[in-house]
């Protein structure tokens, strides 16, 4: 049976004009539309804080429909990775020469060592790696794939910010530093599977780093999020 992906199927048929439909979030009965046009539709910022840590060649990992890539390919020889075949057709549509069905959680099976200068993902994606082990693994997984001199670009919910409290579908965690966020998505007639993120304070991903190469550098916040760099130390 085909995995339904009511994502990736409502951000292709937005792209091609036919999504009369909107896509929903849902936690139980709480439910809220999913801003289409506005996250993944809406132009780069050319003076975002990151850039000036991405160089090429860049790997970006939960490229959605490829608004970072289309902006960093004309810089920068540029990989951007998706797991739905939606979302990769999109991108491809949209002009994005080198987009790939990637887990971002399976990079070693995919690239080759020392492949890319840096990487890029931002959305709170890594919270997919369900456990600060996943995350572990997953930043020496990145490390592999990355140069010795690499920087990556994460970012996530900010736990300790009061105003996180009101994120949808957030769930507390008695741990300091951590929360949880579940959810599923529905468009038309499909129901995907449950989500559920990891949320983790920066000082908790500074804990995750250890036994890897990388070290937390760089940090901005906002009202609920924070923005991390690392680099290999």
């Amino acid at each position: 049976m085909t995995k339904q992906d009511p994502f990736g199927r409502a951000i292709r048929d937005h792209y091609q004009g036919k999504r009369e439909e909107p896509l929903i979030d849902r936690d139980g009965d709480e439910t809220r539309e999913h801003s289409i046009e506005e996250w993944y539709f809406g132009e780069h910022d050319p003076e975002a804080w990151r850039d000036s840590w991405i160089e090429g060649p860049v790997l970006d990992m939960g490229a959605g429909a490829g608004r970072d890539a289309l902006y960093y390919q004309e810089q920068f020889e540029t990989t951007a990775i998706e797991v739905s075949t939606h979302l990769v057709k999109t991108m491809r549509d949209r002009g994005v020469r080198d987009a790939r069905l990637v887990n971002m959680f399976e990079l070693r099976d995919h690239f080759s060592r020392d492949r890319f200068q840096s990487a890029h993902s931002i959305g709170t994606q890594i919270g997919l790696a369900g456990s600060m082990a996943g995350v572990r693994q997953f930043l020496g997984d990145l490390a592999v794939v990355t140069t010795p001199d690499a920087t990556a670009v994460l970012d996530n919910y900010a736990p300790e910010k009061e105003l996180t409290k009101d994120v949808f579908a957030i769930r507390n965690d008695p741990t300091p530093g951590f929360a949880y966020r579940v959810y599923h998505e529905e468009y038309k007639e499909q129901i995907g599977e449950a989500l559920l993120f990891r949320i983790f304070s920066v000082n908790r991903l500074r804990e995750a780093t250890i036994g890897t190469p990388w070290e937390v550098t760089t940090v901005k916040y906002s009202d609920v999020q924070w923005k991390a760099i690392l680099e290999k130390s």
